[in-house]
């Protein structure tokens, strides 16, 4: 009875999030770009994130080329999901680590975005990510969420984890990126 009761919760998780996926993707801009220097000069990176997932400002393309979304933002957190599909196979039979790699560091990424002030920007110093279980085209969606661990004024981490609909670990990453003022440049040490 236990796995019938799992079995049904995993296909509620998996209804929801596919419904999530397709009311985002139908609010996205069809357009793909990356965020005005000038927005970015006088909005917070959780207004940038929020724009992007209500459609106001166009997503990345690299969400278009890996086939994945951001499906939530908040301070300190980000969301992704995306479902692995064969062309993303490396020759060994599974999901390649890189299409794994990229899913996490947009969730840690975003989820360090989303603490940034308007005028601030970042660049990644560091990315770390542990393979737990393979990825397969039969895997169904899975989320990247990423989570702020220390937000400083010239550093910042984050954490982030890939599960699938059942809440089953495939991957999980950490990050450390450098705080940079609008000009691409890094805060001086005191």
């Amino acid at each position: 009875m236990q796995d019938q009761s799992n079995t049904a919760a995993e296909r509620t998780t998996l209804e929801r999030w596919q419904t999530e996926e397709a009311a985002v993707r139908r609010r996205l801009d069809k357009n793909e770009g990356i965020i005005p220097p000038e927005l970015a000069q006088q909005h917070d990176g959780i207004a940038l994130l929020r724009a992007i997932l209500d459609g106001e400002l166009p997503p990345p393309p690299i969400g278009r080329v890996a086939d994945y979304v951001l499906i939530d933002v908040d301070h300190g957190r980000a969301v992704f999901q995306g479902t692995p599909k064969f062309d993303y196979y490396s020759p060994i039979g599974s999901v390649h680590g890189g299409w794994i790699a990229t899913l996490l560091d947009s969730c840690v990424a975003c989820a360090v975005m989303s603490t940034l002030p308007g005028g601030k920007g970042f660049t990644t110093l560091e990315f770390k990510m542990n393979f737990v279980h393979k990825l397969t085209d039969r895997t169904g969606p899975v989320r990247a969420s990423g989570y702020i661990v220390h937000a400083g004024a010239r550093v910042a981490t984050a954490e982030g984890r890939l599960v699938d609909a059942a809440g089953r670990l495939y991957a999980h990453c950490s990050t450390t990126c450098l705080i940079l003022d609008s000009n691409g440049t890094a805060k001086p040490s005191p």
